[in-house]
This record gives C-alpha cells, structure tokens and sequence, in this order.
C-alpha cells in the first residue's frame, strides 16, 4: 500500500511551508510522502527558518523552493495551505487544511521560533490525524 501523501503550500515556499515539510518528514519516518511548494516559489530559503530547524537536529540543507505543479498536488491527498490565499489554486476532491501562521519572511529568529513551534504542534496532530493516535 502506497504511503498517504501531504503537500505543503504557502506562498514562497522558503519558510512555513518548508519548516512543515521538513518536520512531517522527520516524525513520519518514511510513513507518509511528503512534499512542499509554493504559488510564487522564492528565491532563497528563510535564514530563521533554516537555523531553528537546524537547531533541532533537522537538516534542510537539500530543501529549496519549488513551485506548485498539477502533477503534486493532483498525487497529494492532503493539502496545507498556510497564507496564500487566493494564490493557492483548489483542486477538486482533495482535503484541504488551511493553517493560519505568521509569516516569519524577514523576521529575526526570536519572532520566527514561535511561529516555527505552532507548526510543529500542527504537524505533530496531523501526522495523528493520518496515521492515528500511537504514530506520535
């Protein structure tokens, strides 16, 4: 059986979208595909973002911003949307969440840790959610 499949959307890609995929990934160990993109994908990765996850023993060294294609989101099951509005297209059929975050793009490290704390929380009830209570 092939594993459930999330994607994470906001609008860069370089930030909460990132951090999100980063540490599902991590807590899933392999149980759910999991993958992120933006409608606008930047240019660069958040500093803040990448020093709290590194922080956590994460490594998002291979992590860039991707855009949005038909293909991912039409694979996904699940799709997180987290600030772009009407910049993230709907796709039929899907189950979408919507997290409303801060956006943490120019935000010193300080601002950027709580942001990046209510995502792991997030991440943390969904993987609950998709996999059941004992996968946390």
């Amino acid at each position: 059986m092939e594993p459930p499949v999330v994607l994470f959307l906001c609008i860069h890609n370089a930030g909460r979208s990132l951090a999100a995929r980063v540490l599902l990934d991590h807590y899933a160990q392999g149980r759910i595909d999991v993958h992120s993109a933006g409608s606008e994908p930047g240019h660069e990765l958040n500093p803040s973002v990448v020093a709290l996850l590194v922080e956590r023993g994460l490594d998002p060294s291979k992590e860039f911003p991707k855009p949005l294609t038909d293909e991912l989101a039409r694979e996904a099951d699940v799709i997180v949307t987290m600030g772009c509005g009407d910049t993230c297209p709907v796709y039929p059929g899907k189950r979408y969440v919507d997290w409303e975050l801060d956006d943490p793009a120019g935000q010193p490290i300080d601002a950027v840790r709580p942001i990046i704390e209510e995502i792991d929380r997030r991440v943390r009830d969904l993987l609950g959610e998709i996999l059941g209570a004992a996968a946390t």
